[in-house]
């Protein structure tokens, strides 16, 4: 595993739980707004990655305190031995969630099928027929599309997520979205904050974010489609 960073203690990314969040380095999308930069590039956060011997220790050393571990990114599911990895997080009696844009779906499946995660989070960047001007790269819908039906299918804890930010997120995107994850427990709409971007120049300096009033507008065009939907 290729570990570029580690945040001790988190009481928002897992929830419901206290948990730490391991971030792995290196994607498979090039999100222009992407906020981990160096982890998306396959660096790490600081100046080394972090060794499986040293994540493990970590985690020993704060059962009883922590209750879960995330896994993010990065692209968590594109890392070979995330599997042997849950695993191992779980034996030591934490709870696991996944981080994930849902290229992989058999990887989703197989985590899933061997008991290996607890909650999973998935990002739908945008309408999965219109990925390619904002990932950058090649990805067939169907593989978004089937991480969206595994995942609903399953009988864990879910949540999809879109970061509200143009041109790629409008009322239409959203109401297709919704439309796509009809009936799941929960759609969270965040906000961007403006900070370290992977490709700012894409922007030309344009407002790109939603203020709360649109939010709450777009809110109300995905509520008809979800059991639940928040803003972030």
């Amino acid at each position: 595993m290729v570990i570029g960073g580690l945040q001790k203690n988190s009481l928002i990314d897992f929830p419901g739980k206290v948990s730490c969040v391991l971030f792995f380095s290196g994607c498979n999308f090039d999100c222009p707004y992407c906020h981990n930069p160096e982890l998306s590039k396959g660096e790490p956060q600081n100046k080394s990655f972090l060794s499986e011997e040293h994540i493990f220790s970590f985690l020993a050393s704060r059962r009883g305190l922590l209750d879960g571990v995330v896994f993010s990114g990065g692209e968590p599911t594109i890392q070979d031995d995330l599997l042997s990895i849950c695993e191992k997080v779980k034996q030591l009696g934490y709870s696991v969630k996944v981080d994930t844009n849902g290229s992989r779906p058999e990887v989703i499946r197989h985590l899933l099928k061997e008991g290996f995660v607890d909650y999973i989070a998935m990002d739908i960047k945008t309408d999965p027929f219109d990925y390619s001007p904002v990932i950058k790269n090649e990805i067939e819908p169907d593989d978004i599309f089937s991480s969206i039906r595994i995942i609903m299918a399953s009988a864990i804890n879910y949540e999809f997520r879109t970061t509200c930010i143009r041109p790629f997120v409008n009322e239409s995107v959203v109401e297709r979205i919704a439309q796509y994850i009809k009936g799941s427990m929960l759609y969270a709409l965040q906000r961007f904050h403006p900070a370290v971007m992977l490709h700012p120049e894409f922007f030309q300096n344009n407002e790109i974010g939603y203020n709360d009033q649109k939010l709450n507008y777009l809110k109300s065009i995905a509520e008809p489609w979800v059991d639940k939907c928040i803003i972030r």
